[in-house]
């Protein structure tokens, strides 16, 4: 919007930094002072700074909605039937199959370590938050088998899905950003997996340790409401087999898969995208179909086959929603905040005003992306406008080796995952899905992101080095 462009230069780089910072405050203070619903406080403030910001009026609501429904459309559905497939896998019963599964398998004290892993390999296809609403009932049922604080079992899984999500394609923000900066997409990958894994063991695996012992979570009963109508749960229970249950957490996956997998594979132009066999394909993994497909093969392989009354199978499903009502709020409200700060125009203002520092392209690159994300909260909107920055020295540099700029792409990575807060949707999802406070998420989810942008730049730096040297 030319409004936007103007906004930037009418206000200046301080201005709207100072405005982004007073915005943030503001938030905090009206949560943890006055403790203000979380949902009223992320409205009031963005319809504040969207005035202070100096977007025209007739403009505001416009840029508030825009901001709301774009984060619901990506998180109200997978939300919505990933609690749904939570409620019958907790209810039936298939929670506490592979919890006993996993425990048999890997022993209780490696069970934080088997919940991470299965969550790297999920991580793989799937987006941050429609796998980590899929895996919340088997932590839930382990924390509450094992004991302990919940952080000891979530911590670690939620922190492997994000770095799947921000360093390995085919996520949409290393892939947008290798095609900016022309990467190799399947070098990108394997040194993203390179990447990753380390980066998880010290930001999810010890961190998550550490964070579990200093704040004592109780499991919350956000899967376990109770169902209304005279119903009973213990009618569901059908402690559906092992693999069963693995059926239904990895048909998602497949499908998924399936979509990147052919998404990358028409990049690379070995298929056709415009073919209507790939085209139906890439619908049935398009995440909302794939978790829509896989509520529906729940509600036959846990209810109608066990000969369950359809009447309570409907009952099961109906109540997973009420609970997950505030989540979806609150979360739609975070990418409304986002949203804002986004047409405010400051990611792109400091963004530019960073261009022009000198300073080594890739740690150039990784602070634009760091300062960006905390500015405006997308982690992908981030690394897309780094890479948008930095492409123009990147392609210009014949120096530059393949590997060299693989590695690029990952520090723009690393920089755009930096200290998600209360700008970033995927804050409100941890602090409402884990029922933790605001200031313990900050403390929690924050650093954690930091570590994992810190610690990731620092192994993209080493391959980053070593590439300098095979060069």
């Amino acid at each position: 919007m030319t409004t936007e462009l103007e906004l930037n230069w009418t206000l200046g780089t301080p201005g709207l930094l100072m405005l982004a910072v007073a915005a943030v405050a503001l938030l905090l203070v009206l949560i943890i002072r006055f403790r203000v619903h979380a949902f009223l406080a992320l409205v009031l403030t963005s319809l504040l700074t969207a005035v202070a910001s100096g977007i025209p009026a007739e403009s505001v609501i416009t840029t508030l909605t825009s901001g709301f429904g774009s984060t619901l459309a990506s998180v109200a559905l997978l939300v919505g039937l990933g609690a749904m497939l939570g409620r019958m896998l907790e209810t039936s019963g298939g929670a506490d199959v592979m919890t006993s599964w996993l425990i048999s398998k890997f022993g209780e004290k490696r069970a934080p370590l088997a919940l991470s892993v299965a969550s790297l390999l999920f991580g793989f296809p799937i987006f941050f938050d429609a796998g980590l609403v899929v895996m919340l009932p088997i932590i839930f049922t382990v924390a509450r088998r094992l004991g302990g604080s919940l952080l000891l079992y979530a911590i670690p899984s939620a922190t492997a899905f994000s770095v799947m999500h921000v360093f390995v394609p085919p996520h949409p923000g290393p892939v947008a950003a290798s095609g900016l900066l022309e990467a190799n997409v399947g070098l990108v990958l394997v040194l993203g997996l390179i990447v990753a894994v380390p980066t998880w063991y010290v930001a999810g695996h010890l961190f998550g340790k550490f964070v579990g012992k200093k704040f004592d979570i109780p499991v919350p009963n956000i899967l376990a409401a109770a169902l209304g109508n005279g119903a009973n749960k213990n009618d569901f229970k059908s402690s559906p087999s092992v693999g069963t249950v693995f059926s239904l957490l990895l048909l998602p996956l497949l499908l998924i898969f399936m979509n990147t997998g052919l998404n990358m594979l028409g990049s690379a132009g070995v298929v056709d995208p415009e073919v209507s066999w790939v085209r139906w394909l890439r619908l049935l993994g398009e995440t909302p179909v794939a978790l829509l497909i896989t509520v529906l093969l729940g509600m036959f392989l846990l209810g109608f086959r066990k000969g369950k009354d359809k009447t309570l199978t409907e009952t099961i499903v109906d109540s997973a929603l009420g609970p997950v009502c505030s989540i979806i709020l609150i979360t739609g409200a975070g990418g409304m905040f986002g949203g804002v700060l986004r047409a405010s125009g400051i990611g792109h203002a400091i963004a530019s005003s960073l261009e022009s520092v000198g300073m080594p392209l890739i740690v150039a690159g990784f602070l634009i992306a760091a300062i960006v994300r905390l500015a405006q909260g997308s982690a992908t909107v981030a690394l897309t406008t780094a890479a948008a920055i930095v492409q123009p020295a990147v392609l210009a540099d014949a120096s530059l080796t393949v590997f060299q700029v693989a590695t690029m792409v990952l520090a723009l990575a690393a920089g755009s995952v930096f200290a998600g807060h209360v700008n970033d949707s995927g804050f409100w999802l941890i602090s409402r899905f884990l029922d933790i406070d605001v200031p313990t998420t900050l403390k929690v989810w924050t650093v954690g992101q930091a570590l994992v942008s810190v610690v990731g730049f620092a192994c993209v730096m080493v391959l980053y080095g070593v590439a300098t040297m095979l060069a």
